[in-house]
């Protein structure tokens, strides 16, 4: 569909300005109006980074506070900002209309078919499970998130190329009075916001409004009381969903590794659901999701429409999921979604679960604090935050103090609750010292938590980095240095990637030894990294050990009287080969070009022009991840397809290798230069990481993505090479982030195109594919 400019407001508009754009209401709005062709500018008080870089892709213009450009016709504002704010004069004084973000949000999509994802708790999660079930069913509707998901790739607001817009809607300021949508889903009604609906009465005369002006259907829970009475008043009757009553049901049957399974049944056209989330909670927001496109009419929906749910920040989010303690972050910030949020964690947590709790607004706290105290009590121990006023100015009987207090009141005697009034930097102080063995800490609230959360857990994360490096220093030699935050880029053929926590270069056998049984005390995951080829560091580093043999001593190449050829793991591959060259050694030429180590080669039985690692191998040494050190015979070792089982939990410390043959040194130089040629004709030269996929048995990968039109496809700076069609290059400044994505692009189009799924060569470097695809 075309991005035809609306009217807004009975006028023609071609600029706006959004005040408040860092935030999830105004930003996903501001990124939805520039792909329509609005000239977007925008300022922030407190500008989220991930939030710039959505704002930034999109063409939108970050400017200083009261800063609107000079062609501005219309600002819109969030509703946290204040009268006296510098936007808001400046408007003012320049005779510019200000309007409200949800008043914008109802105009700009006033021309399509709006799908109202509205009430008390669950819309973001909602609206982005259903705006990611419609894109698997390949249903091409717009959408307007509340929030960002998790995947950076994808942006909070989209166009779509049909006639339909899924949009999270706000009651909160009453501007809900301004949509008349096509579809109403309702995921609950909870009586909040008292600053602006005075009685529960007043929110359901609210929503009932809302229902009577939705053209097509209403869709409600079945299992919310307030959405049943407002619904029995309407004039026709609603949809329902539900667990075990409703047109359309989802029960949980199974869930792990961060999936659940449903059990389908009302309208539904297929009988189980998997849907990439976990809790009761998510399980009904992804069955209310579904319905939602049913009704819709997206007729490719399928049981595995919520199976790539990318999820969505500051719902559930893991920030640390070590094996000291866990913590996440959520949204919830009225009683309800805490008491659900806490129960569902309670499931999860191995030790204690602690919340920390920051309040929204001082009049939510005042109205709410009996229920916030109940729904908090039913942790082992809660830490208290200051109100995050929101615009608002402190009232009696709504401060944190306040809470403090009814909680104290409510809870069980042996309930931990901490408060430093006007000090939640103390607060913090005082749980990084109570942690414990297996925690389960949840941060929980909806001001500017995560951020205190995020700077909370690298103050502790690092000091028990610290911590782990002088242990593992006092084990070795001054000859082996332990290093912290190594970057790991530099140390790698694709040039990306961000630093391990920890990082060490053995001196000898002793000092590695020394290392790993260190490690394995400290139950410290070991990571090896040769010459960085065959593997992509992601974004955010290694949380681990990594130990790399780059010393003299891991790279010599000691020629036996018997014409074998003893060589160390630290050898590069390209050394290896010159030097058996020189030596007059054939059967190593194929090895020229491979950018890597002996011990990666091993690994991964390394092969080109025909030939494979494991041909010229008679033993392998290798060093156990308990410190044993073992030698192998060819015989003994499991060796296939780029695996070798042996060296899959081990390290390889050096190799005898034996020659095919013997042969003039220029003979064998002439092959090399062969071999050589060969492979500046047929491959890349800009940063890989050698070979994406592994090949399908009986066919290429490079071919299968070739014929499926994927030559040349990018994400960012990170390219499908239009050499050779199985590699991904970086153009300059790819991200771990971007190739990743261009994984999973390449993957489903080359299953869509040619119904082979192709699975990856190169190791995502200290995690497991299956995690991000």
């Amino acid at each position: 569909m075309s991005a035809a400019i609306p009217r807004l407001f009975g006028r023609d508009v071609a600029a706006v300005h959004c005040a408040g754009v860092g935030g999830m209401g105004v930003g996903p709005l501001a990124v939805y109006l520039a792909q329509r062709g609005f000239r977007v500018s925008g300022e922030d008080d407190a500008m989220v980074a991930a939030m710039r870089v959505q704002l930034e892709r999109a063409g939108v213009t970050i400017t200083g506070a009261g800063q609107i450009p000079a062609d501005c016709q219309l600002v819109a504002c969030s509703s946290a900002i204040a009268p006296s704010h510098p936007v808001r004069v400046a408007a003012k004084t320049r005779g510019i209309p200000v309007v409200r973000r949800g008043e914008l949000l109802a105009e700009a999509t006033r021309d399509r078919k709006l799908v109202a994802v509205c009430g008390s708790h669950g819309k973001t999660t909602t609206t982005a499970m259903l705006a990611s079930a419609l894109r698997s069913a390949g249903f091409p509707a717009g959408y307007v998130l509340g929030g960002l998901f998790n995947d950076d790739h994808l942006a909070p607001g989209r166009v779509g190329e049909n006639d339909w817009v899924v949009a999270e809607i706000d009651e909160s300021d009453g501007t809900i009075a301004a949509f008349s949508p096509e579809i109403a889903l309702a995921v609950n009604l909870d009586w909040d916001h008292p600053d602006h609906y005075r009685t529960a009465a007043d929110l359901e005369a609210a929503f009932l409004a809302l229902f009577e002006r939705t053209k097509l259907a209403v869709i409600i829970n079945a299992g919310c009381e307030m959405s049943r009475r407002v619904a029995a008043r309407l004039s026709r009757p609603a949809i329902t969903f539900g667990t075990a009553a409703g047109d359309y049901r989802g029960e949980v049957v199974a869930a792990s590794g961060g999936f659940t399974e449903l059990a389908l049944g009302g309208r539904f056209p297929f009988a189980t659901a998997t849907v990439r989330a976990i809790g009761d909670f998510n399980a009904l927001n992804a069955t209310a999701a579904l319905a939602a496109a049913q009704v819709m009419g997206a007729a490719h929906l399928s049981g595995r429409s919520l199976a790539e749910y990318p999820g969505v920040r500051r719902r559930q989010a893991v920030l640390h999921a070590a094996g000291d303690f866990t913590a996440v972050e959520d949204y919830a910030h009225h009683p309800a979604e805490i008491r659900a949020l806490l129960g569902s964690l309670r499931k999860r947590a191995k030790g204690r679960l602690v919340a920390v709790f920051q309040p929204h607004r001082y009049s939510r706290t005042a109205q709410f604090k009996t229920e916030f105290a109940a729904a908090l009590a039913t942790a082992d121990a809660v830490y208290l935050l200051d109100v995050y006023g929101a615009g608002e100015a402190p009232i009696a009987g709504g401060t944190t103090a306040d809470l403090c207090r009814a909680l104290r009141a409510c809870a069980d005697p042996k309930l931990t609750v901490v408060y430093r009034e006007n000090d939640s930097a103390a607060t913090l102080a005082v749980l990084a010292g109570d942690l414990r063995a297996d925690d389960l800490v949840a941060f929980v609230g909806a001001g500017d938590i995560d951020v205190m959360a995020r700077d909370w857990l690298a103050g502790v994360v690092s000091a028990n980095w610290d911590r782990l490096a002088d242990t593992l220093r006092a084990t070795v030699s001054a000859t082996t240095q332990v290093k912290r935050e190594e970057p790991l880029a530099g140390k790698t053929t694709m040039r990306l990637g961000g630093s391990a926590r920890l990082y060490a270069e053995p001196a000898n056998t002793a000092d590695l030894q020394a290392l790993v049984k260190t490690a394995k005390r400290l139950a410290l995951p070991v990571i090896v990294l040769g010459r960085g080829s065959n593997l992509v560091v992601p974004d955010e580093g290694v949380d681990g050990l990594v130990i790399s043999l780059r010393q003299p001593a891991w790279e010599i190449f000691e020629p036996r009287a018997d014409g074998r050829v003893w060589a160390g793991a630290g050898l590069r591959l390209k050394n290896l080969c010159g030097l058996a060259a020189k030596a007059g050694l054939v059967g190593f030429e194929f090895l020229e070009g491979i950018p890597g180590n002996l011990g990666g080669a091993l690994r991964m039985n390394a092969g080109a022009m025909g030939g494979w690692m494991f041909d010229v191998v008679e033993e392998v040494a290798l060093m156990t991840l308990d410190g044993e050190v073992r030698t192998l015979k060819k015989a003994e070792m499991h060796v296939d397809y780029r695996h070798c089982a042996e060296l899959h939990d081990a390290i390889a410390l050096g190799a005898l290798l034996k020659p095919a043959s013997q042969s003039e040194a220029a003979a064998i130089a002439k092959q090399i230069e062969v071999y050589k040629d060969k492979r500046q004709k047929s491959q890349p030269r800009e940063p890989s990481a050698g070979c994406i996929f592994k090949n399908p048995p009986g066919d290429s990968a490079g071919r299968l993505i070739d014929v499926s039109g994927l030559k040349g496809e990018r994400v960012g700076d990170a390219e499908v090479s239009a050499v050779h069609a199985n590699f991904i290059v970086n153009r300059g400044n790819a991200t771990a982030g971007d190739v990743i994505e261009l994984v999973r692009r390449v993957r489903a189009r080359v299953e869509q195109a040619q119904g082979v799924k192709l699975e990856p060569e190169v190791l995502l470097y200290g995690k497991q594919w299956k995690d991000v695809l």
